[in-house]
C-alpha cells in the first residue's frame, strides 16, 4: 500500500496517478460485474472521464462534471436508472479510493 499524505493529494495526478487509476479500474470492474456493461462503459467514458476525486476532512469524494446525465449519449436509459447506477458507481469509486489508500471508513 502507498503511504497516503493528504497534502500530496492536492497534486494527485503527479503524486498518486497509479493509485487513482487502480481505484477507478477496480470500481469499473465491480460495476461491470453487477450492472449492464454497456451502461457502465458509457458512464465511464462520457461522465466519469471528467470527474475529479478530492480528499477533504478525512473523506474522499468524487465531483462529477456539470449536468452529468446530459452527457450520456452512447446509450438510451431512463433517468431514474441512470441516476441510481451513477450514484452507486461514485460510491464504489470512493470505497475503492479508501481501500487503495488504506483509509478506514
Amino acid at each position: 500500500m502507498t503511504e497516503f499524505d493528504p497534502e500530496k493529494f492536492e497534486d494527485k495526478y503527479a503524486n498518486y496517478f497509479t493509485e487513482l487509476q487502480k481505484a477507478y479500474k477496480n470500481a469499473f470492474e465491480r460495476m461491470n460485474d453487477t450492472y449492464d456493461s454497456e451502461l457502465v462503459h458509457a458512464i465511464d467514458q462520457q461522465i466519469l472521464n471528467e470527474s475529479e476525486p478530492f480528499y477533504e476532512d478525512g473523506e474522499f469524494t468524487v465531483e462529477l462534471p456539470e449536468n452529468p446525465t446530459e452527457r450520456l449519449s452512447a446509450i438510451i436509459v431512463d433517468d431514474e436508472k441512470l441516476d441510481a447506477v451513477l450514484s452507486e458507481y461514485v460510491d464504489e469509486i470512493e470505497r475503492e479510493l479508501r481501500r487503495v489508500f488504506d483509509i478506514d471508513d
